[in-house]
């Protein structure tokens, strides 16, 4: 905690470029914080408002070459989002960390929390908030019409399952011990979209998995991000207790990109497809197009 005295001078100093600014151009000046929340705001057509976003906002690729970075979504500086003089901070639920988020609502800035429910229901409900905070409902309800219509194709193609994969999120592997998602994560709600069985339904939150446990677990695959917090994804499969899997029989690996996957953002439904078709391609004639 920075002193009081510390806290109001940042908080007043906001006030009065804030102040300074409105007054200057009446343009509403958008920080984005969370991936899913700025690729929304794109896909709704208010990315000319945005002027600064948080690291994770990793889609489109323009945001970040485009708009200022602010930081990771959980250490995000007061004084950073200040120093572009926004006049509405749209953030996905967890950003913080708790402080920043004080002194920046101090500062007069609105701040609206984005809720990030990992489910098809979240997804719309993050883009019914966006929308009428933005004040395009209309955009809002045609962009839930085209995400509601790819998880309609998506339980269909579900029903048509009989035979769940048991499969194994790994987040990580450091020195080949995995961290691995357990229930209540979002590679658990990803499973579940995509008609697999979570492998690591034993454990709660993202959780280290034994030698003992990855075998017991017997996943028949294995799928990681493109890019994890260790780094680019590793192959499992030249760890002794992952070969020992029936994942390693058929070297059933699936890497794909991290935002899109875990996201849950506008394109759930189409990641979702393409991990169905990938974990069960024999059961499954063809997944709706994206």
């Amino acid at each position: 905690m920075m002193p009081l005295s510390r806290r109001a001078f940042i908080a007043a100093s906001a006030l009065m470029l804030a102040s300074r600014y409105a007054k200057a151009t009446p343009a509403r000046r958008i920080v984005s914080v969370g991936g899913a929340v700025t690729e929304i705001i794109y896909r709704l057509g208010q990315e000319d408002g945005i002027v600064g976003v948080d690291s994770t906002s990793l889609h489109p690729a323009e945001a970040l070459k485009t708009k200022i970075n602010v930081g990771y979504i959980r250490a995000l500086g007061a004084e950073g989002v200040l120093s572009l003089n926004p006049t509405l901070v749209l953030a996905a639920e967890g950003a913080g960390p708790p402080d920043a988020i004080q002194l920046i609502e101090q500062a007069g800035i609105k701040i609206v929390r984005v809720p990030d429910r990992a489910s098809a229901e979240g997804v719309v409900e993050r883009v019914k908030v966006i929308a009428q905070t933005l004040d395009v409902p209309e955009r809002g309800a045609a962009l839930i019409q085209q995400i509601e219509h790819g998880f309609a194709e998506l339980t269909e193609a579900r029903a048509r399952i009989k035979q769940p994969v048991r499969a194994l999120f790994v987040l990580s592997l450091q020195n080949g011990r995995p961290l691995v998602g357990g229930q209540g994560t979002t590679a658990d709600a990803m499973f579940a979209l995509v008609g697999a069985t979570n492998a690591a339904s034993s454990l709660s939150g993202w959780k280290p998995m034994s030698d003992e446990g990855i075998i017991a677990a017997a996943p028949e695959a294995i799928v990681m991000m493109n890019q994890g917090p260790g780094g680019a994804a590793q192959d499992p499969f030249t760890f002794p207790t992952f070969a020992a899997t029936p994942a390693a029989a058929k070297h059933k690996l699936v890497v794909m990109d991290s935002l899109y996957l875990l996201g849950f953002g506008p394109r759930t439904p189409a990641a979702a497809r393409e991990l169905m078709t990938a974990l069960h391609p024999d059961q499954l004639d063809k997944v709706g197009q994206p």
